[in-house]
Parts: C-alpha cells; sequence; structure tokens
C-alpha cells in the first residue's frame, strides 16, 4: 500500500485487501449460519424504535371473529351448525375469544349465538353489540359470557351517522359499561373508526370506559385507512390506559403490518379473522398474524399446527375458496415447480421456505411444468420407483417441459407414460377407456364412459337428470293423464289409446292411413283404420 496523498485524507484499503476483508467476513458470517441450529428472532418490531416495545416477554392471544365481522362479507350466511363446528376448531387451535355473532341481528343468529354458548368451549364466547341496551340483553339471552361493545369515536360517526356528540357518546358509554359488568358480562369497548378519530377524544373516550371497569379497549381500524406510523402512534398512547385489542382491515393490504405494530405499540390481543375473510377486502387473517409472531418473534398465540385444517373448514362453510397465493393455507405456499427451487429444496427443505410446512399442519409438494428441472423430474421417477439414466432423463425432461409450455399440467399418469415410451416399453393396462361421450347446451348436461377392465367391457354409464324421457316414463306409469290421439300419444304409441303394436311411420302425431291396416291390438282384434274426418281429432282425456 503506498503512501499517503494528505495527513487529512483518510487511506484507502489496496483492492486486494478488500477483497480479502469481505470473503473473510462472508466465510465467518456462513460458518455462523451453518452452527446455528434454531432460527433467531426479532426481540422488537422496528429494533430500537421508540414507540415499541420488546416482544420477547410479551403474552399475546388472538379474538377470532370470523363468525360476526367474516360472516359480514358479501354472500356468507352460516347456519347454526356450521358456526358450531367453526368454534370448536377454532377452540382446539386455542383461540383465546370467539366472537359468535351479533345477537341484534335476528332469531336466526341468537339461536346460532346459543349453539356455540352451548358449546362449553375453553374460549370465551361473546357477542357483538352496539352502543344501545337492548343490544346487551339480547346478548344475555344467547348466555354469552362478554360483549364487544362498539361505540363511535370519529366525528364522522358521532355527528353524521348518530346526530350526537362527544359528551353524550362519553356518558351513554360509560352506563352501558356499568350495566353490561351488574350483569356479570366481560366487556370490551370498541371506539369505532377510531384510526380516524382525534386521539385525544379517542383517549377520553376509551379512558372513560376503563375507569367504568371496562375489561379492555379498542380502537378498530374500520375502514382500513391506517398506516403503521398511525397505529403506532395510537396504541403508544392506548396502552397506557389498559388492556388493549388491534381490530385491522386490509383495505391498503397493510393488516397483518398494522397489527403486528399495535402488538409491538402495547396491545396483547388480535381481532382477526380466518383466511381474512370480511367486508371488503377483508380482515387481517388470524392464521398469518400467529405465523408471523410465532416465526418472526418467537411469540406463540395459538397451536398453529391446526391453521390449514381451520382454513379448509372456514373455505368450505362459507365457500369462499382459498386463493392458491394465499399465505398460510394456499395450495401454493408450500408447491414447488422450479428446476432451480426444487433442486435447492431437495438439498435443503429451509432453501426456499421461511418455515416448515408441518408448522402449519402442511406438506410439501414438488410438481412438474413448464419450469421443472432434472432433480425435479429425478425426484418424481424415485418416489415412483422408476430408474432411468442420463440420456432417458434428458428425454423425460424435455417431454415435460414441452407439454408444460402448452399450458398443461404434468401429472403423474403423464411421466410415466413419457418413461414407458422413452425406454419402449409397455404397461399392463387393466383399466382402457373405450368411449366417452359428453352433451351439453340449453338443456341439462349429460356425459357416458364405456370402460374395458381386463378387456371385459362394461356398460354404458351415464349421469344426468331426468329429461323429456323421464317425462314420457311418467305418462307410460300412469302418473300423468295421457291424451288418446290417432298417431303417436304422449308415450311413443300408436292408436287411440290402445296398446298397439308400434310401426315405424313418416310423422310423429299423424297416422297415415296406408299403414291403418298393417296395425293390430295386442289382443288380436283389428285396428279401425282412421278416417279423414276424425284424423286430427284428440278424444278427450
Amino acid at each position: 500500500m503506498g503512501p499517503c496523498l494528505s495527513d487529512t485524507q483518510p487511506c484507502r484499503p489496496h483492492p486486494r485487501q478488500r477483497i480479502e476483508e469481505v470473503a473473510a467476513r462472508r466465510l465467518v458470517e456462513k460458518s455462523d449460519r451453518r452452527s446455528t441450529t434454531e432460527p433467531s428472532y426479532c426481540t422488537g418490531l422496528f429494533e430500537d424504535h421508540p414507540a415499541t416495545a420488546p416482544l420477547s416477554d410479551r403474552d399475546v392471544s388472538v379474538l377470532d371473529t370470523t363468525l360476526r365481522d367474516g360472516e359480514q362479507a358479501p354472500g356468507i350466511s352460516l347456519s347454526p351448525e356450521e358456526k358450531a363446528d367453526v368454534a370448536r376448531e377454532l377452540d382446539a387451535a386455542g383461540v383465546a375469544v370467539v366472537e359468535a355473532g351479533s345477537a341484534c341481528t335476528g332469531a336466526g343468529e341468537r339461536e346460532a349465538i346459543s349453539r356455540v354458548t352451548d358449546l362449553g368451549l375453553d374460549a370465551r364466547v361473546t357477542s357483538f353489540a352496539r352502543g344501545v341496551r337492548h343490544d346487551v340483553d339480547l346478548a344475555l339471552d344467547c348466555d354469552v359470557e362478554g360483549v364487544n361493545l362498539v361505540v363511535p369515536a370519529s366525528d364522522r360517526h358521532i355527528e353524521r351517522k348518530l346526530d350526537s356528540t362527544r359528551d353524550a357518546v362519553v356518558r351513554d358509554t360509560v352506563e352501558l359499561v356499568e350495566y353490561a359488568l351488574a350483569h356479570g358480562l366481560w366487556v370490551e369497548v370498541l371506539g369505532e373508526d377510531g384510526s380516524r378519530a382525534d386521539l385525544a377524544f379517542l383517549e377520553e373516550l376509551l379512558g372513560a370506559a376503563i375507569e367504568a371497569g371496562a375489561d379492555r379497549i379498542c380502537a378498530p381500524d374500520t375502514v382500513g385507512r391506517a398506516t403503521p406510523d398511525r397505529m403506532a402512534e395510537i396504541y403508544g398512547r392506548l396502552s397506557d390506559l389498559g388492556p388493549t385489542s388491534t381490530h385491522t382491515h386490509d383495505d391498503l393490504g397493510l393488516a397483518v403490518t398494522n397489527a403486528l405494530v399495535g402488538v409491538a405499540a402495547g396491545a396483547d390481543l388480535v381481532h382477526g379473522t380466518v383466511t381474512g375473510i370480511g367486508e371488503r377486502a377483508g380482515n387481517v387473517a388470524t392464521e398469518e398474524v400467529a405465523v408471523a409472531l410465532q416465526c418472526g418473534y418467537g411469540v406463540d398465540t395459538l397451536e398453529t399446527d391446526r391453521l390449514y385444517e381451520l382454513g379448509e373448514l372456514v373455505s368450505t362453510a362459507t365457500g369462499v375458496p382459498l386463493a392458491p397465493n394465499k399465505a398460510v393455507v394456499g395450495d401454493n405456499a408450500f408447491t414447488h415447480e422450479s428446476g432451480i427451487h426444487t433442486d435447492g429444496t431437495l438439498k435443503d427443505e429451509a432453501m426456499y421456505e421461511p418455515y416448515p410446512p408441518e408448522t402449519v399442519g402442511r406438506t410439501r409438494r414438488l410438481v412438474l411444468g413448464k419450469h421443472a428441472g432434472r432433480a425435479g423430474v429425478e425426484a418424481a421417477l424415485a418416489d415412483h420407483g422408476v430408474d432411468v439414466d442420463d440420456e432417458q432423463l434428458d428425454e423425460v425432461v424435455a417431454r415435460v417441459t414441452e407439454l408444460g409450455e402448452r399450458g398443461k399440467r404434468v401429472t403423474d399418469t403423464d411421466l410415466l407414460t413419457f418413461v414407458e415410451e422413452v425406454q419402449g416399453r409397455e404397461r399392463e393396462r387393466r383399466v382402457e377407456l373405450l368411449e366417452v361421450t359428453a352433451t351439453s347446451g340449453s338443456g341439462t348436461p349429460t356425459a357416458s364412459v364405456r370402460l374395458a377392465v381386463d378387456r371385459a367391457a362394461l356398460g354404458t354409464a351415464e349421469r344426468s337428470r331426468p329429461h323429456r324421457a323421464g317425462r314420457r316414463c311418467r305418462h307410460a306409469a300412469g302418473l300423468v293423464p295421457r291424451r288418446r290421439h290417432h298417431g303417436r300419444d304422449r308415450c311413443g304409441r300408436l292408436g287411440r289409446g290402445r296398446d298397439v303394436q308400434r310401426r315405424p311411420h313418416r310423422h310423429g302425431r299423424r297416422l297415415r292411413r296406408r299403414h291403418s291396416h298393417r296395425l293390430r291390438p295386442r289382443d288380436g282384434r283389428r285396428h279401425r283404420p282412421a278416417g279423414s274426418r276424425d284424423r286430427h281429432r284428440r278424444a278427450r282425456p
């Protein structure tokens, strides 16, 4: 290294020295990573941000509102049985509070809430209640343990929706909290539209609720408008008042982030819905918050190995399919097709996954498609116990890629067929498809299949709904009065209502004169030819 040009100018290291330093540092880092057997967790959100607190020693619980806020999504209606099934699974997953519904909705909803309260769950069962005493009474009729009391917090809701004042809202809230507590209920007070409320008034309102005896408070981001810095500001101040909950929506795609910021700022209960269903863009997903807290910060909230089963149950009950790219529960969350990813995953399971699929009750899948590589195809063949040499493997990979480029899914059957063709061998086929017939259009679609099993043909297996032929059968059975007329009747038989032998003719309903002498009734008597006078006349039934 040459001399410095100036005493005031710092010396620059020689390029070779710099490269060696970087290489040495990377080697140490790589060695440290290899020696670490347990994942490292962050102790706090945004490291040492003054508005957050360490998470390492925090107890965080989950309030699931799938049965109330989730059901408010358009087109979703859960029966009492479905609510009971979901509530059982939520309880098994370790959810602390289950908001079973809104008792003020109607008699059917109260029946469903009562079904949940009768289950004897370990979780606390609550009902949503507006800021009126009647809603609290209806919740009491359902025998719930608590109420989630929602009162207006923003001036928009206070003045425009309720035509009230701030003082009146504070006074009414205190009275309702005292009334609910007097009847033995657990009470959580939520300041609706809290993220857009004046923070000083929000503190006054929820502080009054705590002083009146409320068990906890919450400032819901009702319209999903909050940003993380706003959440940090709100919950940094509310958490000083008492136990605090978060309730976030995903309209800006920030639901999970905002929930985590709320927890870091002092909240200890997170409201969420399974798979994030809810009004508009939905709520924060219960499973996503649970996994983020566990894998990112080492904070346990739920039995995460039950999350996938829970997501499938809710999807089936609500009719809302799981998006393939949905975190935790989506089909593609632990599915690998890319050759680079497949090869890396086969060498190290954690290479392209943030946490093991078993953590959330899933299994890993390696699928074949356009981007599949040699390692993925070879692994798939090994699963089927098929051995190929390098040349054959290259040919199979080429065929898999070709099929994938046509937008087709490469199945196990496709893969084994490729191997058979490349190796020039035939597999014994016990089942052979002989014929497939499908009909669609304005009527009811039908389909029939003919198979040969061990070279013995099976009959046509048809699946369809009753159609016109079915209606004819009902006439033949006497279920529908039959009209008698010359020509064919509605059951396809000929003659004036008598059972006569059927002969082919040209017109469906007309019986041509020259065919009349050929028709004989089954009892042997001659059938009277139809004259021109009554040819088109139908007898009364």
